[in-house]
């Protein structure tokens, strides 16, 4: 109900796992998840024109991907979203604590560490990349940096939790690729093109090593990098050196 949230305060803006949280004053939160084509564009005009890298997604705001429009008393708030996976929510601190308990601890937070990594793997019988996609025990990796972070640790997607022995490896890459992440603003890659707040396309594609690189030579030994799909995701990896 969006009689919720009209002329409430916005006290400040958090992030867990892949979520935005927008706490108001009034004991309740707008929470945001945006998914692969979501976006949040600030404006302090009614209208702007936004160099969208999206095809047919629209450059000029409002467009026909965009779904819903906060009004601040200083400017305007755009989501947007072609594809229509992303979601708003208005949920009070109750939800919201349910929320944090249905994510396991951030990847680049300081509850994730190599004990903890160990002993999910450890009770894990399926892929140890279907691990690292289950936000439920570990919040904030998504397939293109499962994918990377992988073929940095020498460990084969399709490999079981349980079998994996190279956890310290495996932690150092997953810090590794989210840090990488951070550092060239996301990847702006085919359709799930990405911008920041200034229009800019990031750079993390520019720095793949497997993802969408099938039929290229693997950059560690020079054999092709294969395609697969893993848990309905595509799944890019070593046959050679990742194992």
């Amino acid at each position: 109900d969006k009689k919720q949230i009209i002329n409430k305060k916005i006290l400040g803006v958090e992030r867990r796992a892949k979520m935005i949280i927008i706490k108001l004053d009034n004991n309740l939160s707008i929470v945001i998840h945006l998914k692969m084509t979501g976006q949040l564009i600030y404006t302090d005009k009614d209208l702007i024109s936004f160099p969208n890298p999206i095809p047919f997604a629209g450059a000029t705001l409002p467009a026909k991907t965009t779904h819903v429009i906060f009004k601040l008393n200083k400017g305007t708030l755009f989501f947007n979203d072609m594809r229509q996976f992303g979601w708003v929510r208005v949920v009070d601190n109750k939800q919201l604590r349910t929320i944090d308990q249905q994510h396991g601890p951030d990847a680049v937070g300081p509850d994730f560490t190599p004990e903890y990594l160990a002993k999910i793997c450890g009770n894990w019988g399926r892929p140890i990349k279907l691990l690292l996609l289950e936000q439920s025990k570990i919040a904030g990796i998504g397939n293109i940096y499962a994918n990377e972070a992988l073929w940095y640790a020498g460990i084969s997607p399709m490999k079981r939790g349980r079998e994996v022995t190279k956890i310290k490896e495996l932690y150092e890459a997953i810090k590794k690729v989210l840090e990488m992440g951070l550092k060239y603003k996301g990847s702006s890659a085919a359709d799930e093109a990405f911008v920041d707040a200034h229009g800019s396309a990031g750079e993390m594609q520019n720095h793949f090593v497997v993802y969408q690189k099938n039929g290229s030579p693997c950059p560690r030994c020079g054999k092709t990098i294969t395609r697969s799909t893993l848990g309905g995701r595509g799944t890019f990896f070593c046959p050679k050196c990742q194992k």
